[in-house]
């Protein structure tokens, strides 16, 4: 299983580049988190009132090709473990990078970002990066 981070997502729907998008294209088994989703509808709130119908438009053909993963109460395990451990190592990641990096580590996916910095902090998280 394969599950894109939220820049990753918005680097496909922009089309940034044509490597990325040939990858997205050629994927199987591609998921996002709910919190990806949740991400990408407050990018489109925040952003200019007149183009949100029309990306939201973008935002359903996007996710037409691929599963939006739902958190559940493991999740919330792998999150509570991988929380505490970043906090004892003084390494913490941002709260939503976290979220996803618990809902990727508990599905044993992939996650693929432009973040990879920060992902590999987790431990037994599998991370790369297309860009």
């Amino acid at each position: 299983m394969i599950m894109l981070d939220t820049n990753i997502c918005i680097y496909v729907m922009k089309q940034r580049t044509p490597e990325l998008r040939d990858k997205f294209n050629l994927a199987k088994d591609l998921c996002i988190s709910a919190i990806t989703h949740a991400e990408l509808c407050y990018g489109i709130e925040n952003g200019a009132e007149h183009l949100q119908k029309q990306r939201y438009h973008q935002l359903q053909l996007f996710t037409d090709n691929l599963v939006i993963e739902p958190w559940d109460a493991l999740c919330s395990r792998h999150y509570g473990e991988i929380r505490s451990y970043l906090k004892r190592q003084g390494n913490p990641i941002g709260n939503n990078d976290l979220l996803i990096a618990a809902h990727a580590r508990r599905l044993q996916a992939t996650l693929i970002t432009n973040n990879s910095s920060e992902f590999n902090r987790v431990p037994q998280l599998r991370v790369e990066n297309w860009v």
